[in-house]
């Protein structure tokens, strides 16, 4: 009686571990294939000029743009392409990560920057003559309000209601 019993518990534990082990497969495979990675782009003197389309409802965000050597800046420059009003602005310059000596050169290490570009836009990053340039970024959907670390709380009740009390002016006792 209890070999059977044995049997049917270990038989039950197994179909168990293999339903988990779907369900790990499945919500792994999902998470791949809605992940928006973040992408790395290095941009030499020689390399034509990284061109980042945003769709309208999307936005992108640059979290690292940095340069090592040349003599310019590295810029980002965005161009809106939804607006009746257009134009375009450059909206970061790579930080310097050499601390080469000469006219250019800096004394201490500069701060990392971030950019955040909502669309629809188009983003050019062109290079610079003797200068090697570092973007990551990373497109996101703006649909739901994904990425935010709100919380909101929502109660059936009504809110705080306040009594007054006493004066609403100090007073001045001596």
């Amino acid at each position: 009686m209890a070999d059977a019993k044995t049997e049917c518990m270990s038989s039950s534990m197994k179909i168990f571990a293999a339903r988990c082990l779907i369900a790990l497969v499945v919500l792994a495979a999902a998470s791949f294939a809605f992940a928006n990675p973040f992408r790395t782009r290095i941009i030499t003197g020689t390399s034509s000029p990284l061109v980042i389309t945003v769709p309208d409802d999307h936005f992108l965000k640059i979290t690292n743009f940095s340069q090592e050597g040349g003599t310019d800046r590295g810029v980002v420059s965005v161009t809106l392409t939804g607006d009746e009003n257009g134009g375009t602005a450059n909206v970061l310059t790579a930080t310097r990560v050499d601390l080469s000596t000469g006219p250019n050169s800096q004394n201490a290490p500069e701060v990392i920057n971030r950019a955040i570009i909502a669309g629809p836009a188009r983003v050019t990053v062109t290079p610079v003559i003797g200068a090697t340039l570092l973007i990551t970024y990373r497109k996101e959907s703006n649909e739901g309000g994904g990425g935010s670390n709100n919380i909101v709380f929502v109660s059936p009740t009504p809110g705080a209601t306040t009594t007054p009390s006493g004066s609403p002016f100090p007073t001045l006792t001596p």
